[in-house]
């Protein structure tokens, strides 16, 4: 499962950029950031640097 941001929470710090292992968090026009979660091998990383706490698991949706 990948991680995903909170965008109406995320305070656009980057802390949970600066430590994610496959650059795949990047940085939108509004310094909030956002996850690639093809690329997220989800380590959890990002969630255990975010102050905020606005990222999480993303949940899959079954159909």
């Amino acid at each position: 499962m990948a991680r995903r941001i909170d965008s109406t929470a995320c305070v656009g710090c980057g802390k949970c950029q600066r430590v994610c292992i496959v650059g795949c968090i990047t940085e939108e026009k509004n310094r909030k950031r956002v996850i690639n979660e093809a690329a997220c091998v989800d380590c959890g990383a990002c969630q255990l640097a975010c102050p905020v706490k606005c990222i999480s698991l993303k949940l899959i949706e079954k159909s």
